[in-house]
């Protein structure tokens, strides 16, 4: 694991282009924290300027990648003219130290009490320069902090973006388990087949065994559907909510061979870089806000500039 202090951007530029398999992070949200560290993301006075930054850094991220490289990132929306994100409470929600609100933000072009749609703007920023969006992935928090407004529902998810950077990537199709509803469908299609002339018997499948089954975009365990219901799950060690490692378990196997390098640009407490070294992949993490960094060194238990 290799951990850089600063910028992203900048740190970015020092990396050699095409040496990065993998990238998968959750950039600051705009508009809802101060972290207390100088020129961080999300402080932009417009949400029009912090897209653009966005799509600035990952402009780098894209000439880091392999060719075959994938590129996953977790972004939150935010409402206009109000400090609470669209999950409900802002201090729930965010995975970033620091308890300090921002002040109210230029919200031009967006009607009071109304989601800015960071997200879809986002995504389509980054399709016009040419990224591959691949999925739009749901994560599902079953255990999300009810909102405390009385004339909107709870959000109860956030939005994950799989992108690539070319047409033919690595990807290792995610399976899931069978439940007993998928067994019994498939019992009762091949009892129909059964029945039909020229038809030989077929077994049936036991509940819980793998099928062909890919996973989807809806994820009620991280395993081939593109809603994910993985519940938030704090860390001890931070004054904040990360994003729980099941969240990026599956985009890992999925997108990152063995012993290859992945990559997160705003590191946070270093989850994805735990996560990496579970599953035997390299990492590299970039992080502006020092005490971030001594965090993401006690839950990975490396030294600062320790290489791969």
């Amino acid at each position: 694991m290799n951990l850089h202090q600063g910028d992203s951007l900048e740190v970015l530029k020092t990396i050699d282009s095409e040496s990065i398999d993998m990238c998968i992070t959750s950039p600051p949200y705009w508009g809802l924290r101060d972290y207390g560290s100088p020129g961080q993301l999300g402080l932009e006075p417009t949400f029009q300027e912090y897209i653009i930054k966005l799509v600035v850094i990952f402009a780098e991220i894209k000439r880091v990648l392999k060719s075959t490289g994938t590129c996953w990132v977790n972004i939150g929306d935010t409402y206009s003219n109000s400090s609470q994100s669209g999950g409900g409470d802002p201090t729930i929600k965010t995975r970033n130290l620091g308890n300090k609100s921002y002040p109210k933000r230029e919200m031009s072009g967006v009607s009071a009490k109304s989601l800015i749609g960071i997200p879809a703007r986002f995504s389509i920023a980054m399709i016009d320069e040419l990224w591959i969006l691949r999925n739009e992935i749901i994560w599902h928090k079953p255990n999300a902090m009810p909102a405390s407004v009385k004339d909107r529902f709870t959000v109860d998810f956030e939005k994950m973006f799989f992108f690539t950077k070319s047409k033919k990537y690595y990807f290792e199709q995610q399976k899931e388990p069978a439940t007993s509803t998928d067994t019994s469908n498939r019992n009762r299609d091949e009892t129909k087949l059964n029945n039909t002339p020229g038809r030989t018997r077929m077994g049936g499948l036991k509940t819980n065994h793998y099928i062909d089954k890919n996973k989807r975009t809806i994820w009620n365990d991280p395993t081939g559907i593109i809603v994910w219901k993985i519940p938030t799950k704090p860390y001890k060690g931070a004054h904040f909510a990360v994003y729980p490692e099941e969240l990026i378990r599956t985009p890992i196997l999925a997108g990152c061979p063995e012993g290859s390098i992945v990559i997160d640009p705003f590191m946070g407490s270093g989850t994805t870089l735990k996560v990496a070294n579970d599953l035997g992949r390299k990492g590299i993490g970039i992080e502006l806000n020092p005490e971030y960094i001594e965090l993401a060194k006690k839950r990975i238990d490396i030294k600062q500039g320790q290489l791969f």
